[in-house]
């Protein structure tokens, strides 16, 4: 059945990767005033430290669940309600003095977080013409980079220059801003292929479906083994001076952001050779952090080569993954949300763990180990269906063929 897009609005994919940045701001603002917080809340630092944990396993336990209960809803209210949410919620972080209600109030978006991205993701997919569903998905993640980029320091420097409560409220009025965007400029999509509980929960069943799933923990497991612990190896493998940790970091995040769209071309082309590509090319960047850290001239550059590699972690794996649930593509994109927070978890755990006994000197070693093990969860997967195109009966568009055993719906995140 040929795919039928819906009415497009050139602004409705802008205003999702707007809607991401205020997410993103939100969740990850938080460590960069974690200090100033705790102080506020009367709270020591490691107890102010759970603003931030619990965030990310309430993501990771929570958002196949929630999107599931979503998908039968119209998705202009839910986007625009999980905005609203995350704004309401950013104004009672700058008017509470109560770690309790704080923590609670941390709690209730990110019950929603999952399901924003989710749906997001899909909706944007949709709104762009098949050939560009790759590119789509990587406009919206672009808002993910510049949370990273430009988001987090931004609700430092305000909370430095004004107050807490000032950096709290720009959040909060980026995601009201966001939230009146998809209401004026997010059109309705057809529901013409409502989803049922049981047909999502269907892919489940699939032994591939979990092989993607491994490799998207893996991956993600990979990238933040060490990106958790950047400032770490940059003050104490190269020496760099606190007073460049800061711009180095803002140098990773803007090259991380201009990377998105090379990634989504790539995606376009050769979606396959590109995900099998990029555990590769991960653990080439750990073999060559490991003989770069004690030079800085030379890590210096590497930053800018890491930051333009882990760019594309978020879409490539998305893809991936989307192969297998095309016939529930935004339960899939919830199962890629929870299980990619599970990889941060083992990845900063991991990392954690070689930081607190032997240093970080060995980081890009443990991240080279999960790269190797992420790329033989692809090569298993695409042993069980290997990628050749299968005769149609009407020709497609210049794009890659669908998975072969499971033709792509009208609602496809990517095709395969």
């Amino acid at each position: 059945m040929p795919r039928t897009a819906p009415t497009r609005n050139t602004l409705a994919v802008p205003v999702l990767a707007l809607g991401v940045f205020g997410i993103i701001t939100t969740e990850m603002g938080v460590v960069g005033v974690l200090p100033a917080l705790a102080e506020r809340l009367h709270v020591a630092p490691a107890t102010a430290g759970w603003l931030v944990g619990s965030f990310a396993l309430t993501v990771a336990v929570t958002g196949p669940a929630g999107v599931l209960l979503a998908s039968r809803l119209r998705r202009k209210t839910v986007l625009a309600t999980a905005l609203a949410v995350f704004a309401a919620s950013n104004a009672l972080y700058a008017l509470s003095d109560r770690f309790p209600l704080v923590l609670a109030l941390r709690i209730l978006p990110a019950l929603f977080h999952p399901v924003f991205f989710a749906l997001a993701l899909t909706a944007a997919t949709r709104l762009a013409p098949p050939a560009k569903a790759a590119r789509a998905a990587t406009t919206v993640f672009a808002g993910v980079s510049a949370g990273f980029a430009f988001g987090v320091p931004l609700t430092s420097y305000l909370a430095d220059h004004l107050s807490l409560p000032a950096a709290f409220w720009s959040a909060a009025a980026l995601n009201l801003l966001a939230c009146a965007g998809v209401l004026a400029f997010f059109p309705d999509l057809p529901d013409t292929e409502r989803p049922t509980y049981r047909g999502q929960l269907g892919i489940l069943r699939r032994g591939r479906l979990w092989l993607a799933v491994a490799a998207v923990t893996l991956v993600f497991a990979a990238m933040f083994s060490g990106y958790g612990y950047i400032a770490e190896y940059l003050q104490n493998v190269t020496g760099l001076d606190t007073s460049l940790t800061g711009p180095a970091l803002m140098a990773f995040g803007v090259v991380m952001t201009a990377g998105n769209p090379a990634f989504g071309r790539l995606l376009e082309r050769a979606p396959v050779r590109t995900a099998t590509a990029y555990p590769l090319l991960y653990l080439a960047l750990y073999l060559l952090l490991d003989a770069a850290g004690p030079h800085p001239a030379l890590m210096l550059a590497t930053v800018l080569i890491w930051g333009a590699v882990h760019s594309g972690g978020l879409a490539v794996t998305q893809a991936w993954l989307a192969r297998d649930a095309t016939d529930a593509p935004e339960f899939g994109n919830s199962l890629f949300i929870s299980f990619s927070n599970l990889g941060i978890t083992l990845g900063t755990t991991l990392g954690g763990t070689v930081v607190a006994t032997t240093g970080p000197r060995h980081l890009p070693l443990v991240g080279a180990a999960l790269a190797a093990a992420a790329l033989t969860a692809v090569l298993l997967r695409r042993r069980l269906d290997p990628d050749k195109p299968q005769p149609q009966p009407q020709p497609l568009p210049q794009q890659d063929r669908p998975d072969q055993s499971h033709p792509a719906p009208a609602s496809t995140p990517l095709a395969p």
